[in-house]
C-alpha cells in the first residue's frame, strides 16, 4: 500500500513537471492548469486569467511536440478544456509567447524567405480561397455586419459600432485615394463587395472588382443588382492575375495575406501596368513587425497559402517598379476591437452553428477569432495601409488634412 501511493505520488509529480516545462515552452503564462485527475495548479504566481485543462496526458504531449497545432488540434478536439474568459485567456497566452520570442529576427528572416519556394499558383489560389469563404454565406451573415464586411474596421470614436466602424473604414479609404465622380476604379478581391459598392454608391466612381470565391462574388452581384449599382460596379469571377484594364485608383484591401510572397513582385508589375502616371493606390494587409513564418494551425485549417507579411517584405510589391509611397499607416489596435466585436457576434450564435457545423468547428473558429484579436493586441499582428502613387507623380496630398475631412471627397 505505501509502495503505491508512492508510485502516484512519484506519477503526479512527473505530470507537474511535465505542464510546467510545456508552459515555460510558451513564456509562463498567468493562468492555472487542470490535469485529468482533477489536480490544479498555477504556472506562475500571480493571479491567473484563465484555467486551462488537459483531459490527457496526451494532449500534454501534443502541446509539447508542437504548441500552436497541438493547442489548436486539442482544443477544437476537446481535449483541452478552457475555463473562464476564453478572450482573456488568448490575451494573455499570445503576450507570454510574444515575450518570449520576440528577441529573434534573423533565424524568422530566414525562415520567412522559404515561401518563396512555395507560390501560389492560380490552381492552388483557388482551393485557399474555397477552403475558406466558401463555406457559405449565410455562415458570415450571422455574425458579420450587415455589409458582410470581413476586413480590419476602423473606430473613428470610442462608441461606434461595429457597422459604424466598417463604413468609418470604407470612407477612410475611399479619402485617402482622393476618389471623384468618373473615375475608373479596381478593387483587387472584394470580399462580398461592400467596398465596391460603397465607392461607386457615395463617390460616383466605376468599379471592376475582381475576386475567386463564388460564393461571395454571387452574393456581391445580386446585392449590386438589387441596390441598382450593377451599371456603376461589374464583379469578375477570376483570379486577381488577370486584371488588365487600366485605372484611375487601385485598391486591395485584405488580398495581400493571400497572394504568397513568391508573387508580390507580380502583383506589383500587375499595378504598374493598370495605375495611371496620376492615379493613386492603397492595399491594406494584416503585417508584423520583422519576417516570420505564419502560423503552422491557421495555415492548416483557416488560411491555407497564407502568408503575413512584414513592411519590409511588402515593400516588394512596390520597389522593383520604383512606385513612391505617399502614406503608411498602421491600424493594429482596430483590428483587435474588430476581431473582438465579431468574435462576440459569434458566440451569440455558437448554438446554431454548431446544429450546422458541428462542435469542433465551433471551437475552432472560436480560438482562430480570438487568437487574431490577441495577435494585434499584443503586437504579433499589425495592419497595414500602404498608400502609393506611380513614380514621378506630383499631383499628390501636401499634407494628411484631407484624410479626416468629413465627407471629403465624396459628392
Amino acid at each position: 500500500m505505501v509502495v503505491e501511493t508512492s508510485q502516484s505520488f512519484a506519477g503526479q509529480d512527473f505530470d507537474h513537471r511535465l505542464v510546467l516545462w510545456a508552459m515555460r515552452l510558451v513564456g509562463n503564462p498567468r493562468i492555472s492548469i487542470r490535469l485529468w485527475n482533477g489536480d490544479e495548479f498555477p504556472v506562475t504566481s500571480d493571479s491567473p486569467v484563465a484555467c486551462m485543462e488537459f483531459r490527457d496526458r496526451g494532449a500534454v504531449l501534443a502541446l509539447i511536440r508542437s504548441p500552436s497545432l497541438g493547442f489548436g488540434g486539442c482544443y477544437s478536439k476537446g481535449r483541452i478544456e478552457v475555463h473562464g474568459d476564453f478572450l482573456a485567456f488568448a490575451n494573455e497566452i499570445t503576450a507570454a509567447v510574444t515575450r518570449k520570442h520576440n528577441s529573434g529576427y534573423y533565424g524568422p528572416k530566414l525562415r520567412s524567405l522559404l515561401y518563396a519556394l512555395r507560390p501560389n499558383t492560380t490552381v492552388r489560389s483557388k482551393h485557399n480561397v474555397h477552403h475558406h469563404y466558401d463555406l457559405g454565406n449565410d455562415f458570415y451573415k450571422l455574425w458579420l455586419d450587415k455589409r458582410m464586411v470581413y476586413t480590419c474596421a476602423y473606430f473613428d470614436t470610442a462608441e461606434a459600432t461595429l457597422a459604424e466602424a466598417q463604413v468609418a473604414k470604407m470612407d477612410h479609404v475611399c479619402r485617402k485615394l482622393k476618389l471623384q465622380p468618373g473615375m475608373k476604379v479596381i478593387d483587387a478581391g472584394c470580399g462580398w463587395g461592400a467596398l465596391a459598392m460603397h465607392m461607386a454608391e457615395k463617390y460616383g466612381v466605376d468599379v471592376i472588382a475582381y475576386n475567386n470565391s463564388s460564393e461571395q462574388v454571387a452574393y456581391a452581384r445580386e446585392e449590386a443588382t438589387e441596390r441598382r449599382l450593377d451599371r456603376k460596379v461589374t464583379f469578375v469571377e477570376d483570379d486577381y492575375r488577370t486584371i488588365n484594364q487600366r485605372c484611375d485608383a487601385f485598391v486591395s484591401i485584405g488580398m495581400l495575406e493571400h497572394v504568397g510572397l513568391a508573387n508580390y513582385k507580380l502583383l506589383g508589375a500587375l499595378i504598374n501596368r493598370c495605375l495611371k502616371p496620376s492615379g493613386l493606390g492603397l492595399i491594406h494587409s494584416i503585417g508584423r513587425s520583422f519576417p516570420n513564418k505564419t502560423d503552422a494551425w491557421i495555415v492548416k485549417h483557416i488560411f491555407p497559402g497564407g502568408h503575413v507579411p512584414s513592411l519590409g517584405e511588402m515593400m516588394t510589391v512596390f520597389e522593383p517598379y520604383r512606385f513612391s509611397i505617399i502614406d503608411v499607416e498602421n491600424l493594429r489596435p482596430h483590428y483587435a476591437r474588430t476581431c473582438a466585436a465579431w468574435l462576440q457576434n459569434f458566440e451569440s450564435v455558437a448554438g446554431d452553428i454548431e446544429k450546422t457545423y458541428g462542435k469542433p468547428f465551433v471551437r475552432m473558429w472560436r480560438l482562430y477569432l480570438a487568437g487574431s484579436s490577441a495577435g494585434f493586441q499584443s503586437g504579433t499582428l499589425q495592419l497595414y495601409q500602404v498608400l502609393f502613387t506611380p513614380y514621378g507623380n506630383n499631383k499628390v496630398p501636401w499634407t494628411r488634412e484631407y484624410q479626416y475631412l468629413e465627407n471629403a471627397g465624396g459628392n
